[in-house]
């Protein structure tokens, strides 16, 4: 039979796990004695709870969760799981969705998946460490019908983007990071790999003071809009893959599809705002810490376009962080004719919102390489770089240039460039 407990009751955990390695589950599937993972088959309550019932259980002894195609519930069985709040993955935590459908409910205002390290009123955030979330066959997360929020921090639901919370008494008018799809904050040793991710509220992962992953394998579906109830509703700052202050010794690679806004973005910004609040889009705060430069990441073979026009990759630091280190190797811009993102690769901003542009030497050792782009830009940088190395680029089109230097040369040290071709216009 299946079981429940008291959230957070350690003793009830232990006590579970030993009754589990024995005792039969629901329908037909094996005892866990037999098959060797937990599913939240196992285990009473909502979708959500039995989910993060099995996580709890598996982190204290060592195995696996595994989340079905199939939900065995009360009323029967679904082929799909909807969460009204986040999966909050532990230290230890291998979770394992095998071919199935994840949905965010209407009265969901929360995560797909976040370390549960963080969260509202989480004001002291301690590192966890060994996590893998990865699918099996073809899994979707999918965001809800109508959400109850969309967009970072800086938008307005019900203004610039959709929310069906706007104008509603006791909830938050702008977005924040529970529209994000998978959170990690302080996560040490991890990997996310094998999903489809379609109609996030907003970024659709990002980690934040993250080191020594991986992010492998991500298909992404976003537009930027939604229609909802018959009406097309706009759906904001829909990025793939976010990373955020303090990253450092993590790869990108194999990511493609489309996204509303840049497909992977590399950003570091300080801010005022601290840590548990929902008044920001990092869980983590965004005030200065030591070690928050953004460095040693490899980003490879990137393959996709942003519906919103904006760019395929985007690196933007400010304040005084920096990024350094970074391997840029395989980046296909799939812009369709009419309609192109502004860059492939954008470096830097000028703009005074973010502080204009950045301190020569903030951002460096940049290295891109294999470069095949059909934006209105190639590769623009509108900030500072040096030390750098740009290879391998081609440019689709016959106007413009390879590489655009949007604040001039002068804040452009020791950067070399090979291999630049740009198609000629045909001949008649």
């Amino acid at each position: 039979m299946p079981f429940s407990f008291p959230p957070g009751c350690r003793a009830a955990v232990v006590a579970l796990a030993l009754l589990l390695t024995s005792l039969p589950v629901q329908g037909n599937e094996p005892a866990f004695s037999e098959r060797g993972f937990l599913t939240p088959n196992d285990f009473n309550g909502s979708d959500v709870e039995r989910i993060n019932q099995a996580i709890e259980v598996a982190a204290e002894t060592g195995t696996r969760v595994v989340v079905p195609r199939w939900n065995q519930t009360t009323d029967g069985k679904r082929d799909i799981w909807l969460l009204d709040s986040a999966i909050l993955v532990r230290s230890n935590t291998v979770l394992e969705f095998d071919n199935c459908h994840v949905k965010l409910s209407d009265r969901c205002r929360d995560n797909f998946i976040r370390s549960h390290n963080c969260g509202l009123g989480i004001t002291k955030i301690e590192t966890i460490e060994n996590v893998i979330i990865r699918g099996r066959g073809r899994v979707l997360l999918e965001g809800a019908d109508r959400p109850r929020s969309t967009g970072d921090a800086a938008k307005t639901l019900g203004k610039r983007t959709y929310g069906s919370d706007a104008g509603k008494d006791g909830e938050s008018q702008t977005g924040d990071w529970r529209n994000i799809g998978i959170l990690l904050a302080h996560v040490e040793h991890f990997t996310i790999e094998n999903l489809f991710l379609k109609d996030a509220h907003c970024w659709a992962i990002s980690l934040e003071r993250c080191a020594h992953g991986r992010v492998r394998d991500i298909e992404f579906d976003m537009t930027e809009s939604r229609m909802i109830d018959g009406k097309k509703w706009p759906n904001l700052n829909q990025d793939g893959v976010d990373l955020r202050q303090g990253c450092r010794d993590i790869t990108l690679e194999n990511i493609t599809g489309v996204t509303g806004d840049d497909l992977v973005a590399l950003t570091n910004i300080v801010g005022d705002v601290p840590a548990g609040t929902d008044r920001s889009t990092m869980v983590s705060g965004t005030a200065f810490r030591e070690g928050d430069d953004i460095r040693d990441i490899i980003i490879r073979n990137v393959r996709g376009h942003s519906h919103g026009g904006h760019h395929v990759v985007r690196l933007l630091n400010a304040s005084g962080l920096k990024i350094h280190n970074v391997l840029i190797d395989g980046l296909i811009d799939t812009s369709p004719a009419g309609k192109p993102c502004k860059a492939t690769l954008k470096i830097g901003d000028s703009n005074p919102v973010w502080g204009g542009v950045t301190p020569v030497g903030d951002t460096s050792r940049i290295l891109i390489n294999n470069v095949s782009s059909a934006s209105r830009h190639t590769i623009l940088v509108a900030g500072s770089l040096t030390d750098s190395v740009i290879s391998n680029v081609i440019r689709n089109r016959s106007d413009g240039s390879p590489i655009t230097y949007a604040s001039g040369k002068g804040h452009i040290r020791n950067v070399q460039t090979s291999n630049l071709v740009q198609v000629q216009p045909a001949v008649e």
